[in-house]
């Protein structure tokens, strides 16, 4: 088994345990992912740098998870500027997958005639207004409504690579991005919309954030 393969292979077994742990109301789970958790995009990072390939991409990529690390650590924190702090982590790391998915973008069709995009821009236009409102009484509705733009922004370049570059690459890397964003909307509901969330709520934000970090890598490695 290739450095690379065991490193990822690591990081599936990290994150399933830091899944597990995020489910858990016991104070000992929520002290373990202090270790799980800041581990993560260290790993997903040296499997993505031990990689073979010269893709440009790598490096805005590398850039990205070391702000999702930022963010990840964190945002283990449940106060008002860890949020904060987190938020504007991962605002940095989705303006580097920008950096890495916008010069592969298509030329055509028109951006705002692309019905993914405008999809997209509605599910935008739709839950951002909901969410900033929801979170006005913490004082992080601007924070709040900047991330969600950064994020959708991300997942339309994300779903608008060319074809001319790596059919799996391309398909990574549009999973990620929905992904990323599915994760971050159900986040958004746990945290300023539900009443009293179900434990396992957090679960699947970890579950499918995890899942949409390596995706995005692995696509980046195909770009």
């Amino acid at each position: 088994m290739s450095l690379p393969t065991r490193l990822k292979t690591a990081y599936v077994a990290l994150a399933a345990l830091d899944t597990a742990l995020s489910m858990s109301t016991r104070p000992a789970a929520h002290k373990a992912r202090f270790l799980t958790k800041p581990l993560l995009m260290p790993v997903l990072s040296a499997s993505l740098a031990t990689t073979p390939g010269s893709s440009s991409a790598r490096l805005p990529v590398l850039a990205a998870q070391a702000g999702g690390w930022v963010g990840d650590v964190a945002l283990l924190g449940e106060e008002r500027r860890p949020f904060v702090v987190g938020s504007a982590a991962f605002g940095v790391g989705h303006l580097a997958y920008l950096a890495a998915f916008v010069p592969r973008r298509r030329r055509d069709p028109r951006l705002v005639d692309d019905p993914r995009t405008r999809a997209l821009g509605a599910l935008w236009a739709t839950t951002s207004p909901v969410v900033a409102w929801r979170a006005r009484h913490t004082g992080v509705a601007p924070v709040v409504a900047a991330y969600s733009a950064s994020l959708v922004s991300m997942v339309v370049a994300a779903t608008r690579i060319d074809r001319s570059e790596s059919p799996a690459g391309r398909r990574l890397v549009a999973a990620g991005a929905l992904l990323f964003l599915a994760s971050d909307t159900t986040l958004g509901l746990r945290k300023f919309v539900l009443a009293d969330p179900d434990p396992r709520i957090e679960g699947a934000v970890m579950a499918s954030y995890t899942a949409a970090q390596l995706l995005l890598s692995e696509g980046a490695a195909r770009l």
